[in-house]
């Protein structure tokens, strides 16, 4: 401006002009180029596939971009509860029992990085995918849901139930930005699959390149809630050297990674200058026996191969020395992380411990001789399909392991490493009549898959919807028992005789704990899920940021990175 009345002046007047100010002596200029305040996190990868509901996509990652990028109508609290998020919602309450009615009241200035309103419509959205989609986490309670209503413009959201659901408030976390993705031409299954369209969280995408292996966030200026204190976060994807070598220079800020035991000693190592957190994710590494399959649907094979596994072994090989080895999933549902968890796997004996003799007398007594080394029945060797999700760690490690056991024993395997979107959506979703899934033309080169080898996200505060998203059938498997229906969890999993045991806790009918006690022996019977280790991450804290923490149990820290600075300790 100054320059600008200088030649004005010169025009008219033989005065000479005022000397021009130096722009970098301008405190106004000056101000406007400062270095922007940055965080840099070390996560192990970057992959693709960021929708939080899909299990193909669960890593520490879509945790994380979730928690900074998408909106929740309640959070975990640091005690686990659930508390009701007030930067998006003004209120969520049953308003009544008969039928089981909740009404959430969202905040008129709730609105998409796009301007479109957060509302009604993307209630219904998620809704109607975790009722209809496979693959998805923690369908069960979406499935209960009978009619969802919008008033006041989309900002008063009326949701009924079929039945009291005593975990309502685990619903509509991570809501997701329906006008965008609806009429999307891949739809849900390419809903988030390479970035995020829209968002309403405290940070914006400013670029995300999986081949470089970085995410970069900016303060998303079109939050109507506290503006995070930081401009930017960066997630940098490295192995343990790189990992090691950033925190140690301070490149790194602090980092979440998947350690083995070498890699905690490694990290210890660099002193009291970074602080050590195990912080545990809501998965649980299994291996699931598919009663779908035509072969495993006999329970004397699936038992005969049950013991022939050597569970400690597994655990050892995958979780190298890490903080998962500590979290022996010895039950079905709960996770070792949860409070009050108590073991209930049988013990001596499989699926605890191997024991060959018993696995090679229960394949005899199913008709398979061994010959020559292998099992055989009726001119067929005994061959079993293992997938695995296509570069997913601790699975690949788990999956080779089995694979070497089995082949041992005399099994013929054929290992396949799909990409986890097709494995969950397609795979692990073939049609099921009588009990069988059906390979079809459509199914992915027609392979019907006996043995996954896939993480179940089962934590959460509802214990009841883990057991029936993960062991509940689909009401339409009940119903029509002469058409093949997609099932209603990947294991293939659907007991009529078990189902209203399953209902009963979810309603909240029978308290949950009776339930387990009752249920969990049984499914240990039945010989389809033999879940290995829960899934933690080390949080290893360095120098140059303040406000970390461990955060929620099986959260992490990101809930908390509006609040983050760049500080000291």
């Amino acid at each position: 401006m100054l320059a600008c009345a200088a030649v004005l002046l010169a025009a008219c007047s033989n005065t000479p002009p005022p000397p021009v100010v130096s722009s970098s002596a301008s405190p106004v200029s000056s101000s406007t180029t400062k270095t922007p305040s940055q965080v840099v996190v070390g996560v192990d990868d970057v992959l693709g596939g960021y929708n939080p509901h899909n299990l193909a996509d669960a890593s520490q990652v879509t945790s994380a971009l979730s928690q900074l990028l998408l909106p929740s109508v309640f959070r975990p609290k640091d005690d686990g509860s659930f508390e009701l998020d007030k930067s998006l919602m003004k209120s969520a309450e049953v308003v009544s029992q008969q039928p089981f009615t909740v009404a959430y009241t969202i905040r008129p200035d709730a609105s998409w990085s796009d301007s479109a309103p957060i509302a009604a419509e993307d209630f219904a959205y998620l809704r109607e995918a975790m009722r209809d989609q496979p693959g998805v986490i923690g369908p069960a309670g979406y499935r209960l849901i009978s009619d969802i209503q919008s008033r006041e413009g989309g900002k008063r959201v009326e949701v009924t139930f079929a039945k009291p659901y005593p975990g309502w408030q685990t619903l509509f976390g991570n809501l997701l930005p329906a006008h965008l993705l609806k009429d999307a031409p891949n739809g849900w299954q390419g809903a988030l699959a390479t970035t995020f369209p829209a968002v309403a969280g405290p940070y914006s995408i400013k670029g995300l390149d999986t081949a470089r292996g970085e995410v970069v966030l900016e303060r998303n200026e079109r939050y109507w809630e506290k503006p995070s204190a930081l401009d930017r976060i960066v997630l940098r994807a490295a192995d343990e050297d790189g990992t090691l070598a950033a925190l140690r220079s301070g490149n790194d800020q602090f980092a979440m990674t998947r350690t083995g035991g070498t890699g905690l000693k490694r990290l210890g190592e660099l002193g009291s200058a970074v602080q050590l957190h195990t912080v545990a994710r809501p998965t649980v590494a299994q291996i699931l026996l598919r009663p779908v399959s035509s072969t495993l649907s006999d329970p004397k094979v699936r038992e005969g191969v049950t013991a022939l596994i050597d569970r400690g072994k597994l655990i050892t090989e995958s979780a190298k020395g890490g903080p998962s080895e500590k979290l022996r999933a010895d039950a079905q549902v709960r996770v070792p992380s949860a409070p009050g968890f108590q073991p209930t796997i049988p013990a001596p004996g499989p699926p605890s411990a191997a024991d060959p003799a018993r696995g090679e007398e229960l394949l005899k007594s199913a008709g398979y001789t061994k010959e020559a080394g292998t099992w055989r029945k009726n001119g067929k060797n005994l061959s079993l399909v293992v997938a695995s999700p296509a570069k997913q760690e601790p699975y690949a490690t788990i999956a080779k392991e089995l694979t070497a056991q089995l082949v041992a024993a005399g099994i013929e395997v054929n290992a396949i490493a799909p990409q986890p979107r097709e494995l969950f959506s397609t795979l692990l979703a073939m049609p099921v009549l009588n009990g069988i899934q059906q390979t079809t033309p459509e199914g992915a080169g027609n392979v019907g898959i006996d043995i996954a080898v896939i993480g179940q996200v089962t934590g959460g505060a509802d214990v009841a919807s883990v057991l029936a998203s993960t062991f509940g059938c689909r009401p339409d498997q009940l119903t029509d028992k002469t058409k093949a229906v997609v099932p209603g969890n990947p294991l293939g999993f659907c007991d009529p005789a078990l189902q209203p045991s399953i209902d009963a806790a979810l309603t909240g009918t029978t308290p949950v704990a009776d339930t387990l006690s009752a249920l969990e022996p049984e499914l240990w019977r039945r010989n389809v899920a033999i879940p290995l280790f829960q899934l933690a991450d080390t949080l290893a804290i360095g120098s140059g940021i303040s406000g970390v923490t461990a955060g929620p149990p099986m959260v992490g820290p990101f809930g908390s990175a509006v609040n983050w600075t760049r500080g000291p300790k």
